[in-house]
């Protein structure tokens, strides 16, 4: 690749080895969270109460709502149950949105990539530190929403905080995933497909509304490669402070996402930023 590909507006283009695909190091990410940390810093409060709001409506508009309709759910009220499943859809979305929009943001329209570019870090540092933000940001609005609801006693504690790790799992698993389809976007318009077609149908097969059991069989198989339902089935017995079945392979299934996200985002990254 010479100067005269990558040259739209006449600057200097980055090395050749800053679009490694992969990271340089296990720290140089770290740059790139502070960065993002600093500008969400001045908009903090505006930005929590955003990734809360649709959440607690959620959570208190159905648990309390339908709840009177309901009754109890395996063996608790129906808020109880409903708030497990409220901290990971958060997370989901949490995550996926914050990889997509302000990461596509910063990656096609402000062109910050590019800048970052020109010091020692690579597009790999990059990309992990993106993820790593969006893990971050997304555990905020998780942890929040499941301390409202033991407040309320819906939740068991101390129980209730082995659910931490699995929200920071989570986080990172739909952060790198989303990151696939930022790499693939052409415009903002993009996402849309990505929250109709994949986020909203794993909403409501991924017994954060109701139990899986209740899914006919074909569906259920389904389920069980979803993340967002593995991530239900650890949340929600830690909450509800209930031992866990197959936490080896809920955890497994996340860490696949979260790893395999990353490493296909990166290589279509690189593939992108070197056209």
């Amino acid at each position: 690749m010479d100067a005269r590909t990558y040259e739209p507006h006449g600057e200097i283009p980055p090395k050749q080895e800053t679009f490694a695909a992969f990271p340089a190091n296990a720290v140089n990410w770290m740059a790139v969270w502070r960065r993002n940390y600093l500008v969400w810093k001045k908009l903090a409060i505006a930005s929590m109460f955003g990734n809360l709001a649709d959440p607690m409506i959620y959570l208190f508009g159905l648990g309390f709502g339908l709840g009177l309709m309901v009754g109890h759910v395996d063996g608790v009220s129906y808020i109880a149950f409903l708030a497990a499943g409220t901290v990971a859809s958060s997370v989901m979305m949490s995550a996926s949105f914050e990889s997509m929009y302000s990461g596509f943001s910063r990656m096609h329209v402000q062109r910050t990539w590019e800048a970052i570019m020109h010091t020692p870090l690579t597009l790999g540092d990059i990309v992990l530190g993106e993820v790593m933000w969006a893990g971050s940001k997304s555990m905020l609005s998780g942890a929040a929403i499941m301390l409202v609801a033991g407040g309320l006693g819906y939740a068991s504690f101390p129980s209730m905080l082995l659910a931490l790790p699995v929200i920071v799992l989570t986080g990172l698993a739909f952060a790198s995933v989303a990151m696939v389809v930022t790499a693939l976007a052409p415009s903002y318009d993009f996402f849309m497909f990505y929250q109709t077609l994949v986020l909203t149908p794993m909403l409501l097969l991924s017994g954060v509304f109701f139990p899986v059991s209740q899914l006919p069989a074909a569906a259920r198989v389904v389920t069980e490669l979803l993340p967002l339902a593995h991530a239900v089935d650890l949340i929600r017995p830690a909450m509800l402070g209930r031992p866990v079945d197959g936490a080896v392979l809920h955890v497994a299934v996340l860490v696949a996402y979260a790893v395999g996200g990353f490493v296909v985002s990166a290589v279509l990254f690189r593939r992108r930023m070197m056209k």
